[in-house]
């Protein structure tokens, strides 16, 4: 196999591998900024410096030459090499920063040609503190600067578009914005301007720069040039904790990270999962943190008098316990939601199964036209595989509503979707019928319900969703409850300010947590009021019972979740499901 020397010590690769992203792989550092695994190598920055040489071969004697010590002679390359475009041979000795005191000065002076013109904005600027030149700079560059003369002035705070605003003089052209619109999302809609140390990135004349995926060219940045509309100036990096999550705004399932502070999702940045989503993820999806902070339900609510009125949660236990005992199971609706869990979808159709009702009902909320073959997909829920293989009945909202308005209903139940809202029947259509919304935000179904339920979304619990080719993933709790805790709860993450904050401290607050529960807990806890024996304590517990009995998800842990990257289920065991 073939083999190279890195720093005096050996290792085998296989294929064509480039030099840097070879010793990435082998949890090696070594700086470097325009560098990036899913885009073209320009080698901009220079930064990736190393001292490379190949083996001297003798074809005559079919051997390599030794020198006197029996070590092989190293022909070395004239200059350093830049490691992100030189490819791996056979043989190759490689001379990093922590063997050659030449690339180490090498890096050094790159370092101190890029700051001469960099402003000194690390104290206001939103990439501190996850900012690489600001890294690099302490690890790899000068002490001080010899430059004592006036810096270069650029545009600043300039609209780029809807989403990005752009900071020229911070920006060192490493150019990984502009391949991304060439080469990812194929926009083209970015382009360097002007020459020398005066260029920066910027749109044609007349054009903004309103690329769905706009806003991964912040991600992929190395310095603050470009920052976020949304974000931008609205928390520091160490004072958010990070927690791994899934998309809930279309069937991709694209990872992301929940970044969190005070309880409250600050922004939303995509995770790598080279099977679902690479490095990137749609401007839409970053923009469900409105959904998850805003317009929350709190606290059950009853209407009374044509008005929601907050309840306890013992009185809509009751309430609901009662409606249920007043009906006939086949007067009862009960609709699942793709926008729902696996786990929710499952404890609501075996709660309902105890009271005779056979068939769990679920209208899909696909928008023809609204995908690109990327990210965003016609489907806008997350789960609609998940009611498909737990053996729901599938409608488009038009047939659903024609169901609820059956006159033999008397009883609606509906799980986390907002139907009224996105057209499937209209709130006359309940009238008359006892209806149940358990839902995350308030909405039109919930203004027509009879009896509000709120539960836990998708940044608030434990829960597993399949995406549109059948991967199983699963969420982590990234926010509080009113009655969780981060500090109790093993699975979620604590940012510096968690560790340390108080009750008394202005940046810990109780306001921003919502009184709601897990829709399976709810439906437990109604088992458990009039003495059933129907009990899990979290939704591991069910995930586990849900791989034991239905063959679709055989195998499948939260563990296997975590480790794989989410799992594909197995195509021969997937059920088509029922369609009406």
């Amino acid at each position: 196999m073939p083999e190279i020397f890195i720093d005096d010590q050996r290792f085998e690769f296989e294929g064509n591998p480039k030099v840097l992203q070879f010793v990435l792989d082998q949890g090696l550092e070594l700086p470097f900024f325009c560098y990036h695994p899913s885009l073209s190598i320009p080698a901009n920055c220079r930064q990736c410096f190393v001292e490379a040489g190949t083996p001297v071969f003798n074809r005559e004697t079919n051997s390599y030459e030794l020198d006197e010590n029996g070590d092989r002679v190293i022909r070395w390359f004239p200059k350093l090499m830049t490691s992100c475009s030189l490819e791996a041979t056979d043989g190759m000795v490689i001379k990093t920063h922590r063997s050659s005191e030449k690339v180490a000065r090498g890096q050094k002076d790159t370092l101190e040609f890029i700051l001469i013109n960099h402003p000194l904005d690390c104290p206001i600027c939103d990439q501190a503190g996850e900012c690489p030149l600001q890294i690099q700079t302490y690890k790899y560059g000068p002490e001080g600067s010899r430059f004592e003369h006036k810096k270069v002035h650029k545009p600043k705070r300039v609209q780029l578009g809807p989403n990005v605003v752009l900071d020229a003089e911070r920006c060192i052209n490493c150019t990984r914005c502009v391949r991304f619109t060439d080469e990812i999302s194929k926009s083209k809609q970015l382009s360097i301007v002007s020459r020398g140390d005066k260029n920066y990135p910027l749109t044609a004349p007349g054009t903004e720069f309103d690329d769905p995926y706009s806003l991964n060219t912040v991600d992929i940045c190395p310095v603050g040039a470009l920052t976020s509309t949304d974000f931008r100036f609205k928390a520091r990096v160490w004072e958010m904790n990070q927690t791994p999550g899934i998309d809930m705004t279309g069937s991709k399932g694209t990872n992301i990270d929940l970044w969190v502070r005070n309880n409250l999702v600050m922004r939303i940045t995509p995770r790598y999962n080279p099977d679902v989503n690479d490095h990137w993820m749609p401007d839409e999806a970053r923009k469900d943190y409105r959904r998850i902070n805003e317009n929350r339900i709190s606290r059950p609510s009853i209407k009374l008098d044509g008005e929601q009125v907050k309840t306890s949660w013992n009185n809509a236990m009751l309430t609901f316990n009662e409606e249920t005992g007043k009906v006939k199971p086949s007067e009862i609706l009960v609709i699942g939601s793709p926008h729902a869990s696996v786990e929710d979808n499952y404890v609501l159709s075996k709660f309902f199964n105890r009271l005779g009702v056979s068939d769990v009902h679920f209208a899909n909320d696909i928008e023809k036209g609204r995908g690109d073959d990327f990210l965003i997909t016609d489907d806008r829920a997350p789960n609609a595989n998940g009611c498909r293989f737990l053996g729901f009945t599938e409608h488009d909202p038009a047939a659903l509503g024609k169901a609820v308005s059956a006159s033999g209903v008397k009883m609606v139940v509906i799980l986390g979707d907002d139907l009224i809202g996105r057209g499937a029947f209209p709130a006359e259509a309940v009238q008359g019928k006892f209806t149940v919304f358990m839902g995350t935000n308030n909405c039109d179904t919930s203004n027509a319900a009879n009896l509000v339920v709120p539960i836990t979304c998708s940044a608030e619990h434990a829960a597993s969703y399949i995406n549109e080719a059948g991967r199983i993933q699963r969420t982590i709790p990234a926010k509080e409850t009113v009655y969780t805790s981060r500090r109790l709860n093993l699975e979620m993450s604590l940012g510096r300010l968690d560790h340390f904050a108080t009750k008394f401290d202005n940046w810990e607050s109780d306001d921003n947590k919502v009184d709601c529960i897990p829709a399976w807990e709810f439906l437990i806890r109604l088992v458990q009021e009039t003495g059933g024996d129907l009990t899990y304590t979290s939704s591991r517990e069910i995930m586990d019972e849900i791989a034991s009995a239905i063959d679709t998800f055989s195998g499948v842990s939260f563990e296997r979740m975590d480790d794989e990257y989410g799992i594909p289920l197995k195509k021969e065991n997937q059920p088509q499901g029922k369609t009406v």
